[in-house]
């Protein structure tokens, strides 16, 4: 395992006696394996993470670091079969690592040590935030960096230039919102942010010429856990595989 959850997280972590060694992008970079870093926000549609986890369990050559929000962790706690626990979401084949946003400083930071966001984004060949709630969306919008994933995203290398990463490397995002959250002009500003000023650019989502690093799968229209019927429901949890899977060059 690169590094586990923490089943403790306050002020006193960097008293921890002998912790496990920071997680670095460098001890991993010739495993000869596809990194995918999947990250949920604070939305029911958290509850999909553990089939999405499943459904990429069988790809030998595949290892996925899992990030969640503190507000994403409420959906995971052990509810019931369809919400497991986040601590045995470490027990599926693949699943390498699971950080919380507390994992960040566990510790006391000296010169020359990593920095957590800025690891996981080296290590990362592909990003995807499933689901994206309409709060980190703003967040991601605005270029705020208050936790750990939208610190990922905020030093995301969107040049491709940045060591050597060979090119550019993409987010893909899933939002998952209230029907009326998905149709605020709010919202419908900051998809256009992500769609036509950093988007990719192409529909089918392949190599595209344009010069950005965001793909948007966006929502679809059913009853959603509130009970409100419309749009703004995660997209399907096998399309995202799918796209996954294509991004990935991981076959079927």
């Amino acid at each position: 395992m690169l590094q586990m959850i923490h089943p403790e997280h306050n002020e006193h972590q960097t008293q921890i006696p002998n912790p496990p060694p920071p997680f670095t992008a460098s001890s991993h970079a010739t495993d000869g394996k596809k990194h995918l870093l999947l990250a949920a926000s604070g939305s029911v549609a958290t509850i999909k993470i553990p089939n999405i986890l499943r459904a990429l369990s069988t790809h030998t050559n595949l290892s996925i670091l899992l990030i969640l929000t503190k507000s994403a962790t409420n959906f995971l706690a052990g509810q019931s079969a369809e919400q497991p626990h986040v601590e045995t979401l470490r027990q599926i084949p693949n699943v390498d690592g699971i950080f919380l946003d507390e994992d960040e400083w566990v510790y006391a930071w000296r010169r020359g040590q990593g920095i957590l966001h800025i690891e996981l984004r080296r290590w990362a060949h592909v990003l995807v935030v499933a689901p994206l709630s309409a709060n980190t969306l703003a967040k991601i919008t605005g270029g705020f960096a208050d936790n750990l994933l939208t610190s990922v995203v905020r030093a995301w290398d969107t040049e491709g230039v940045i060591e050597g990463q060979g090119g550019k490397r993409r987010i893909v995002v899933a939002p998952a919102m209230n029907t009326a959250m998905w149709r605020h002009p709010v919202t419908r500003r900051q998809i256009r942010v992500l769609e036509e000023e950093w988007g990719v650019g192409d529909e089918d989502g392949g190599e595209s010429e344009s010069q950005g690093w965001f793909e948007v799968l966006r929502p679809q229209e059913k009853e959603l856990a509130c009970g409100d019927v419309g749009d703004g429901a995660m997209k399907a949890w096998e399309d995202i595989v799918g796209v996954i899977k294509k991004r990935l060059g991981l076959g079927q």
